[in-house]
């Protein structure tokens, strides 16, 4: 099972905004699109399973939606730019998926997203 998330600590599965302590005057600049891989963990057992744990900016997120993503949270925004950049990499890479089964994807309340 895959999940993405916005991290605001090292604990894994917190999904909250992370808070902003700089304020915003006429001379700030904005600061530039980032995410950031926080942790990666994989299923010993079936590889196949595991979480990426991310973290990103306002301004991230804001470029997404520029370029068509949509969503109700910040989480889904996100998660629908990771799965296309995954399925992009899958393509590139011309990985076979005949016989990998089917993907399930769960969005569950606490804003994660669950992919088996």
């Amino acid at each position: 099972m895959a999940t993405i998330k916005k991290a605001e600590t090292k604990t894994k599965k917190t999904v909250k905004p992370k808070a902003k302590a700089k304020a915003k005057t006429k001379e700030a600049k904005s600061e530039k699109p980032w995410v950031k891989v926080l942790d990666m963990n994989v299923n010993p057992e079936n590889p196949r399973n595991g979480f990426f744990e991310l973290d990103w900016n306002d301004e991230f997120v804001n470029m997404l939606k520029q370029n068509g993503y949509e969503g109700q949270s910040e989480e889904e925004i996100v998660d629908r730019w990771f799965q296309t950049l995954c399925r992009t990499i899958g393509s590139e890479q011309q990985v076979n998926i005949e016989g990998a089964g089917y993907i399930n994807i769960n969005r569950t309340p606490d804003g994660k997203t669950e992919v088996s």
